[in-house]
Formats: C-alpha cells, structure tokens, sequence
C-alpha cells in the first residue's frame, strides 16, 4: 500500500501570458460545464492525471476594437479636438478684431419685427385660420409617422421624392433617420412659409419683408447646415478620421481672417484667376482715362466692320469683364467676331474722393464723355449703346435728358436686365426702408463715404441663400472641400464700392419713390420723361432674373416712346445674359408686339432654341451702318494709353 503523502506537491506555475494584441480587451473563456460526478478523494486527485480540456472558441466581444479601428479612433478624437481649437482661435481672434467697431445702428435694421407682428396680429384675428393650419400640420406628420412606421416595421415605402439639391445625396432619402429629419423639416419650412403667405389684409409690402425673412430663417434652420444631422458630411467625417472637419475649420478660420473678423464665405478658389490673364483677356486698347472711368476700344476680329460703333456701361456695382471671362463664353470677343467696333465703358472703384458723385457727375462725367470719346475715336456722329442692370438705368435716364436737349448721338439702345419701373422690382425692395437705409448711411460714413464691396455682395447673397450661402458653408465647412475655380464665382466676389451720394439717391428714388418711372426723377437740373425717348430700343429679359424680374423689365420697356424690341431669355440675370450660342443652352421667347401685359405678350410669344445673342445681333445690325475697314485701336485719334483691360478693372475693394 502505497505511502500517503503528507503534503501536496505545488502547484505548477502560469504559464506566461501571450503579450495582448492593441486594441484587443481581455476576456475570460467560458466554461465548459461539467457533467455531475461524485465527489473525488483527495488522493484520487493527486493521483489521477487531468486530461486538459479542449480548446474553446473565444466568444467575439461586440465591443472589441482591432489595432486599425483604435489607431483611426484616436485619429478622430485627435482632429475634431484639433477641428474645435482652430474654429475656437479663429472666433477669438474675429470677436477681439470686431471689438472696437461701433455697433449696429439698429437690432433690426431690416424693421423684421413689425412685420411679424402685423402678421401674427392678422392671424391671430383670425383663429379658425389658425386652427385649420394647425389641423393641416397634424395632418402632414400624421402622414409622415405613418409612413415612418409601415417602413420600421419592414414593409417597402418608397421614400418622398426631393427635388431639393439640399437633399440629393442618397443617404437623405436611403436612411431612415435621415429621411424622417429631411421629410419633418420640409413640412414644417413649408407650413411655416405657406402660413405667413396665407395672410391677405396687411399691407402687401409688409408681407414680403415677412415671407422674405420667414424664408431666410427656414433655409438656414435646414438639417443640411448642420454637421450632426448631414449624413454626406458625417460620411466625410468617418471616412477621413476626422481630417475633413479639420479643413473645414481651416476654411472657416481664413475665411473669418480674409473678411477681417467678419465672415465673408469664399464662393471660389480665388487664387486660380487674375485679371487680365486668364479672365478679361480680349485684345484691346484704354484709348481714354479720366477720374470716373477708362475707355476701352476691343480689336477687331474680322477684316470688315461696321461703320456706327457699339458702346457698353456696365453696371458700376460689378466689373465689365462678366461679359469677358472667357473666350468660349466671351460676349466682347463675339460682338468683335460679328463686325462690330466694340468699347467699354470701365468704371473706376471709387473711393472717398467720390463720394459726392451722384447721377448728374456719371451722367455728365461718365455717359456723355463716353459717347463723346467713341465717336471721336472713330470719326461718326452716331453709336449704338448697350446698358448691363444699373447702366442701363443710367442709360435710359441719359436717353431721355438727350431727348430733352434733341441730342440724337445715340442711334439704338440695348438693355440687358436693367430695370427703369421699379414698382415691381423684386425683393430687392425690401433693402429700401429707411429703417435700413440709416444703417447702410452709417456703413457708408464709418468707411469715408462709399459702400464697402461687400455689403453688396452680402445682400445679392441673400437673395439666393441657400445657393449663394449655405451650399458653400456646407461645402467649405462642414465637408472641408476647396472652393471650385469658378471664373463667375470670382467674377461675383470681386466687388466694386459705390459713392454715398450716387447710392442713396438709387435707394431711394429709383426703389424707394419710383421716381423714373413716374416722370418725378431730376438729372443735371431737368426733371425727365421717358416716353420721350424715339430711339430704337432692345430689351432683354431673362426668365428667372431675380434682380431684375421680368415683369419689372417689361414694365419699364412699356415706358419709353419709340420702337421697343422685348426678348425673354432661359435662366437668370447672369446666366440668362451671357448665354453664347455655340454652347446650345436654354432658350428665348420674340414676339414684336409690346401689348399692355406681360402675360399677353408670352401668350402670343414664339420659344426659339438656344442663345438669344443671334436675334439681337440681327436687330443690331440693321441699326449699325455700312460695312467699312477695320479699325486698329493703336492708329485712332485717341492714343491708347496701355492694353485691354486697363488699370481700373485691376483695383481691388
């Protein structure tokens, strides 16, 4: 019998632990369970060798990250804290850039607050209004709930379509979460707006300054704005670790320093273009430079031209190379391809020594100059003129002062967006209350005497928000792209400053009064009257122009006395206009009557493919004279001064 042993040997060591895979928790196996047996005896248990237990399968653990999943978690958390510090240094910096600023003159420069109040006022004497509307919402949810919930619970709905290209990524309608979030936004921006539209007995001015704000406040409120509950920037954000925020932030910060403390969203990459280089690059010659403007005589393109000249005054607001971005898209270099002799009239960015100027200095300084210059350059006593937006309102004041003095230099005209009728002009009215008028006068006295570029700029954004504003913010900051080389984008951004006394006398006699329209507007000492003007003239309209709507064009053609030409083009007041033919876009509408509405004349209106450049170009060349030589601009009376597009155009707001 074998000895007992009075001491149980020791137990054999753990083997050393495996080192742990990064990122790889520990967890301990699970037991096999195992089957009752009796109760061994201790000597048994020494005795007998255990047999070791197969191995088990480890259990996956839900929450388990791999060295590749924990390295691109620490790479996020590092650039979002690195996305939050730059936005945090930037708005520091902005708020200390803007702390010495006088402050707004009012809270509520736009006087938003009394018309919210007319309309909560009209409707809360209404309450069966607002109780049907209430009804309507409850009814819209009730529907989106229902359709929310068949899909929960796996049966096929189709998701509601958008057309709305703050939604065209798939996720918006693929995701559930994402389609509800799109769907309760689109139906209560659309009740709200609708609501506000709903009313009718306040004063209809008051209601459009209400439903442009509503409209505003809806756009910016849109679930696309914001990083949380945007599924294409939050797919960027997980596919980059992070990186694309960082960037976002990076545009934020220089967009913050480039408008000095002032956000001033960059709408292209403004680094890809220079005037003069590769836009505003048809050949030429400044013939004449003066304090207001320089004047700009183009090659010729063909070996024969015809014999009256055409001169362009672009709008003041914007530079004249809109018309000559580039060659494919040039209007200058396709007026010269026509036989045309073309010149510019290049207004000069004014600065405080302009800020006197009014209508009567560009009248006199500017239109008449001009004209006078032109014809002594080429020898005639006729030209055919062209006004873009706020030079043709300059124009058609000008024609109707020559009209009173019998001045006949100007054989044709041409309008391209430009309105004299501002009854209807748009909501570009609501930036004529003088509410907001005192503000943009303090702007103007706190920066010498002119309107800064951008406080321009900042209302033409307004007007398209969501294309001109919160696409980009989307774009540059929540998804941390580049900017797009965009020679209009560019083009759009660089600004001109305008004289106090020639802006406010626009505000508030051309918008605020009608004062044109209504034969009350005095220029150079003479009150005018437009149905004076006998001269041929060529409207052009554009569709979608929300500048320049196109009943307020076709309200202003109706003004003038002679033979009106109106042409309706596709698009809007950019695109409508500089539409060359061989790209083949959109379309136009003719018709030769001018009856007493606009509704009459689309109803008798013939749609014509692609550009309207090849109607007016007939038009025009009827009105042109005969064929002659070609004319070199070096060779003229007018020595030119340096090449096409001169130094004005170069100057910088």
């Amino acid at each position: 019998m074998a000895k007992r042993p009075t001491k149980a040997p020791p137990a054999p060591l753990p083997a050393a632990a495996a080192p742990r895979k990064s990122g790889r928790p520990t967890s301990a196996k699970p037991r096999a369970r195992k089957a009752a047996t009796p109760p061994e005896s201790p000597a048994e248990t020494v005795a007998q060798p255990q047999t070791p237990p197969p191995p088990q399968p480890e259990a996956a653990d839900p929450f388990a990250f791999g060295a590749d999943q924990r390295q691109l978690l620490e790479t996020l958390s590092l650039n979002l804290a690195k996305a939050a510090m730059t936005a945090q240094s930037a708005i520091a910096e902005a708020a200390l850039s803007q702390a010495d600023r006088p402050a707004a003159l009012s809270p509520d420069p736009f006087n938003v607050a009394p018309a919210m109040t007319s309309i909560m006022t009209s409707l809360a004497a209404r309450p069966e209004k607002l109780f049907q509307a209430q009804a309507d919402l409850f009814g819209r949810y009730m529907d989106l709930w229902s359709s929310t919930a068949r899909r929960a619970m796996g049966e096929e709905v189709a998701p509601a379509p958008s057309t709305d290209k703050r939604f065209r990524d798939p996720a918006w309608s693929e995701n559930p979460v994402f389609d509800v979030m799109r769907q309760s936004y689109l139906v209560t921006s659309d009740w709200m707006n609708g609501l506000v539209s709903s009313v009718d007995d306040v004063d209809p001015q008051v209601k459009r300054r209400a439903e442009f704000f509503t409209r505003l406040l809806t756009d910016a409120f849109s679930p696309s704005n914001f990083l949380a509950s945007n599924p294409a920037a939050l797919k960027a954000l997980a596919e980059t670790g992070g990186e694309s925020l960082v960037k976002g932030m990076q545009n934020f910060a220089a967009d913050l320093e480039r408008g000095n403390g002032k956000l001033k969203i960059s709408q292209a990459d403004y680094g890809q273009f220079k005037v003069g280089e590769n836009v505003a690059t048809a050949p030429g010659q400044v013939v004449w430079r003066d304090e207001l403007f320089e004047l700009i005589q183009f090659d010729a393109a063909t070996d024969t031209q015809r014999a009256i000249p055409l001169l362009i005054f672009p709008p003041w607001i914007n530079k004249f190379y809109i018309m000559d971005l580039q060659p494919a898209n040039s209007l200058i270099r396709w007026l010269s391809a026509q036989g045309f002799t073309v010149f510019v009239c290049s207004w000069v960015n004014p600065d405080q020594d302009k800020a006197e100027f009014g209508f009567d200095e560009y009248l006199n300084k500017g239109v008449y100059r001009a004209i006078e210059k032109t014809l002594e350059q080429t020898g005639q006593k006729q030209l055919n003129a062209v006004g873009y937006c706020i030079g043709g309102t300059l124009l058609g004041a000008a024609l109707a002062h020559m009209a009173a003095n019998k001045d006949k230099r100007v054989a044709s005209a041409t309008f391209f967006a430009a309105q004299h009728d501002f009854a209807e002009a748009g909501d570009l009215l609501l930036f004529t209350d003088e509410h907001w008028l005192a503000e943009i006068e303090q702007q103007m006295d706190a920066a010498g005497g002119v309107l800064p570029g951008a406080a321009m700029a900042d209302t033409f954004n307004a007007l398209r928000a969501n294309d001109l504003i919160w696409s980009f913010f989307v774009s540059n900051y929540l998804m941390g792209k580049a900017p797009p080389a965009f020679d209009l984008l560019f083009w759009n951004a660089d600004q001109t400053r305008m004289p106090k006394r020639l802006h406010l006398e626009y505000l508030r006699r051309m918008y605020g009064q009608n004062a044109l329209a209504r034969g009350q507007f005095e220029i150079d000492g003479r009150r005018i009257d437009l149905s004076t003007v006998q001269t041929p003239l060529y409207f052009l309209a554009s569709r979608e122009d929300h500048i320049a709507p196109r009943n307020s064009v076709y309200r202003s053609a109706r003004l003038f006395g002679g033979p009106v030409t109106y042409t309706l083009a596709g698009s809007g007041h950019i695109a409508g206009v500089i539409n060359p033919p061989a790209a083949n876009k959109y379309q136009h509408w003719t018709n030769p009557a001018l009856p007493e509405t606009l509704e009459e004349w689309q109803a008798g209106a013939e749609q014509q493919p692609g550009s309207w450049w090849t109607h007016w170009a007939a038009w025009l060349h009827e009105k042109s004279g005969d064929q002659i030589a070609a004319r070199d601009p070096k060779t003229g009376p007018l020595k030119p001064i340096e090449p096409a597009p001169g130094a004005y155009v170069k100057v910088k707001s």
